[in-house]
């Protein structure tokens, strides 16, 4: 078993399944915008590196001088409608109970006030010591100077810091700032993509989680 000084968790795909509010407003937006609607597996390979960047790619080439308009019908639908079918992955709470006396926090590509509202609806704001998203930073995963000021703040070596996530930013994160990453297979990004990354652990479920960093 491997002890860590602080845990990082990825938000979307790692402890809330979003896919199908993500896959809705998108859809809507579309609509509006007099676009047909897109494939689920297509729009979930476009989530991870922020609303900005969804939004510039379900729009397309053909409709980036309307990106800013999308972007606004995007965020009014998905802030109405982020927990209409949203909800922990199963284990979640459990592995938090589990982990509560271990540093944690959250650092995800979802806009802040966006991410809290989840965590607030979902009851695990408590469980974390820190929320950083977008808007809170000036910086997104993969880039290291999301984390690096936390870890000097606080006096952690990055060795010590374990990230656990779904995503390709997550395991670049990690390796960006010289921490350990720990892949999450059942969430929005396919396994073989995941492995492909070489991350120093990988879980096929977060409830695996207590049993091997405990």
């Amino acid at each position: 078993m491997k002890s860590f000084e602080l845990m990082i968790f990825d938000l979307d795909g790692t402890l809330v399944d979003s896919a199908s509010d993500l896959i809705a407003a998108v859809n809507y937006t579309r609509g509006v915008l007099g676009l047909t609607p897109m494939g689920a597996k297509e729009i979930i390979a476009f989530v991870g590196d922020g609303t900005d960047k969804l939004v510039e790619r379900f729009v397309g080439p053909e409709l980036q001088q309307r990106r800013a308009e999308a972007l606004d019908v995007f965020l009014a639908y998905y802030e109405a409608h982020l927990l209409d079918h949203t909800a922990l992955y199963p284990g979640v709470v459990e592995m938090l109970e589990l982990l509560r006396d271990r540093k944690k926090i959250i650092i995800t590509n979802k806009r802040y006030q966006l991410a809290r509202q989840l965590t607030d609806g979902l009851g695990i704001t408590g469980y974390f010591t820190e929320l950083i998203g977008m808007g809170s930073t000036p910086f997104r995963k993969p880039d290291a100077r999301i984390m690096l000021p936390l870890l000097e703040r606080d006096g952690l070596a990055p060795a010590k810091v374990i990230i656990f996530g779904d995503g390709v930013t997550d395991i670049g994160l990690a390796k960006n700032a010289g921490a350990k990453s720990c892949a999450l297979l059942n969430g929005f990004t396919s396994r073989e993509t995941l492995l492909a990354l070489d991350p120093d652990y990988f879980c096929e479920t977060i409830g695996e989680i207590p049993a091997l960093f405990c």
